[in-house]
C-alpha cells in the first residue's frame, strides 16, 4: 500500500511539473526540468515497481489533461528514461566481495544511449526524412523568432539592423538536436544525483552510495563513440542519430573527466581551489567541457586515476 501511495503521488508530482511549461513563464521551465526527480526519487527510496507506477501515472493523467501526444512526449523523454536509470541503478549481484552494484559509469552510458533514443522517437513529428526533419525544425525556430521579434508573416526575417537570420536558422538545424540530447542526458543524471541525496539524507537510500570520483565509462564505449562519429556525416537519419550520440557520448565523457579531475587532486592542499575554479569556469564559460571531455577519454586510455595513486578508502562525498 505505501508503494501504491507513493507511486501515485510521485506520479501526480512529476505530471504537474511536466505540464507546468505550458504556462510559458520562467519558472515553470525552470520546474518543468524537476520532472524527472519525483519518479526517481520513489524508485530510490521505494522500489523500482513505485518508479513504475509514477512513470504510468504521470503518463495517464498527462493524457487526460492535455492529450495523448503530451503523455507519448512524456514517456519518451522523461517517464521511461527516468525509469530505466532507476531500474540500473537498483541492479546488484553477489560476488566473491559481497553485493556488487550496477556502476555508475554505465548509468552515464545508459543516458547517452537513452537520451538518442528520446530523440530519435521525435523524427516522425517532423518529416520521415533528413531533409523534411530539418525543415520542420527550422520552421519551428522560425516562428518562434517571428513572435519575439514582431515580424509579420509574409516579411523577410531580418534583426533591426537589417542582418538576415536564415543562415543561423540553417546552423540550428544542426547544432540543435545534439545539444538538446546532450541537457536532455544531464537532466537525467542531475535528477538522480539529486534523488539518490534526498533518499540518502532520509535514511531510504537501498544502495550505498558509490565513490563517484571513480566513475568510468565500460570499455567498449571508445568504439561506440568512433562508429557514432562515422556514421554521424551520413546525410540520412541515421546520420542525425550518430551525431546526436556522439554528442552524448562526449557528455559521457565530460563527466568522467570530472570525476578524473575529483580523483586525482585528492590529497592536494589546493584540491578547494582548484575544483571551485573548474567549476566556476564550467558553468560560466561552458566551453571548458571539452577539455573535460578530452580528460576523460585520456583517462579511459591511460588509466591517469590509476596513476595518480590508489583511490581514497573512504567513498567520495560529491
Amino acid at each position: 500500500m505505501q508503494t501504491i501511495l507513493v507511486g501515485l503521488g510521485a506520479g501526480i508530482a512529476s505530471a504537474l511539473l511536466f505540464i507546468s511549461l505550458a504556462s510559458g513563464s520562467g519558472l515553470a521551465l525552470a520546474l518543468f526540468y524537476f520532472a524527472p526527480l519525483p519518479v526517481m526519487l520513489a524508485g530510490l527510496g521505494w522500489n523500482h515497481f513505485a518508479a513504475l507506477l509514477a512513470t504510468l501515472t504521470a503518463a495517464g493523467g498527462i493524457g487526460i489533461g492535455a492529450g495523448f501526444w503530451f503523455a507519448i512526449a512524456y514517456l519518451a523523454g522523461i517517464g521511461v528514461p527516468a525509469y530505466t536509470l532507476i531500474y540500473l541503478a537498483m541492479l546488484a549481484r553477489t560476488s566473491a566481495n559481497g553485493m556488487e552494484w550496477f556502476p555508475p559509469g554505465r548509468i552515464v552510458t545508459a543516458a547517452a544511449v537513452l537520451a538518442t533514443i528520446a530523440m530519435a522517437l521525435t523524427v516522425p513529428v517532423f518529416g520521415t526524412d533528413i531533409d523534411s526533419y530539418r525543415e520542420g525544425i527550422r520552421e519551428i525556430f522560425g516562428r518562434v523568432l517571428r513572435v519575439q521579434l514582431s515580424i509579420p508573416e509574409g516579411k523577410p526575417l531580418e534583426l533591426p539592423n537589417g542582418a538576415n537570420i536564415n543562415r543561423t536558422l540553417d546552423v540550428l538545424t544542426y547544432i540543435m538536436p545534439p545539444l538538446a540530447s546532450a541537457v536532455s542526458m544531464v537532466t537525467l543524471l542531475a535528477n538522480m544525483y539529486l534523488a539518490a541525496r534526498i533518499a540518502r539524507a532520509s535514511g531510504r537510500l537501498w544502495r550505498p552510495w558509490p565513490d563517484l570520483s571513480q566513475t568510468a565509462l565500460p570499455f567498449s564505449t571508445p568504439l561506440l563513440l568512433l562508429a557514432a562519429f562515422a556514421v554521424s556525416f551520413l546525410h540520412s537519419i541515421a546520420g542525425l542519430a550518430g551525431g546526436v550520440l556522439s554528442a552524448c557520448l562526449l557528455m559521457a565523457y565530460a563527466i568522467a573527466g570530472l570525476a578524473v579531475l575529483h580523483a586525482i587532486t585528492r590529497g592536494n592542499a589546493l584540491r578547494g581551489l582548484i575544483l571551485g575554479a573548474s567549476w566556476t569556469l564550467l558553468i560560466v564559460l561552458g566551453w571548458p567541457i571539452v577539455l573535460l571531455a578530452l580528460l576523460g577519454l585520456a583517462d579511459g586510455l591511460l588509466n591517469l586515476r590509476g596513476r595518480s595513486g590508489p583511490p581514497n578508502s573512504q567513498p567520495n562525498q560529491t
